[in-house]
């Protein structure tokens, strides 16, 4: 499978609470909910589409528990994320949750080990939505295959980075890029490896 991302970030990085003022407050962070604004139906098609694609799903604790306190109720058959996310397997990387109640979900311990594990499964997508610390872990690993990065034009000027200080240097080669009529932008970009330098001046 695909180790696939997909997250929201403002212009300057930031990837904390995007989804509302209480989901992520650490470090006195005061701005959750950025992205609310720019949610529309494009939005909402493109994601739908991009979970169909999902044969199983990676996410941190955070994000788990945020999602296990809402899609479960959510009974819409006609809806992909609900369907996606209630019917596939969930994995979690905790080193706390010892009895998930959400159906279909295993705890990992070893994330690196695991999650190389679950990539040399046959399949198409392993997707994480979200899940800002466990990226970390994934991106110093060389695990991600693909970014699904939608781009808001917001500057915060504080809160958790998605690429923070220590990031290994990475190419990134555009696959796509997609924008919504509330001026959300889609950029899809594989990883391809240590970036290229060069000059730019003038000729002698």
């Amino acid at each position: 499978m695909r180790l696939t991302v997909t997250t929201f970030l403002t212009l300057d990085g930031v990837v904390q609470g995007p989804g509302g003022p209480d989901e992520d407050r650490d470090g006195g962070f005061e701005s959750g909910g950025w992205m609310a604004p720019f949610v529309d139906d494009d939005l909402n098609a493109i994601v739908g589409e991009r979970f169909g694609r999902a044969d199983a799903f990676l996410l941190g604790r955070r994000t788990y528990d945020i999602f296990a306190g809402y899609w479960p109720r959510v009974d819409a058959p006609d809806d992909p994320v609900a369907t996606n996310l209630n019917a596939l397997p969930k994995y979690v990387a905790s080193t706390t949750l010892t009895d998930p109640e959400w159906a279909g979900t295993t705890v990992l311990t070893d994330v690196v080990g695991q999650v190389q594990e679950l990539k040399a499964r046959p399949g198409r997508e392993l997707q994480v939505h979200g899940s800002g610390e466990l990226l970390q872990t994934l991106i110093a690993h060389g695990l991600v295959d693909e970014y699904r990065l939608w781009v808001v034009p917001v500057v915060l000027g504080a809160g958790k980075r998605l690429f923070r200080e220590g990031t290994p240097p990475t190419g990134m080669r555009l696959v796509d890029s997609r924008t919504t009529g509330s001026g959300a932008t889609l950029l899809t970009c594989e990883p391809t490896g240590k970036p290229e330098y060069g000059y730019i001046g003038l000729d002698d």
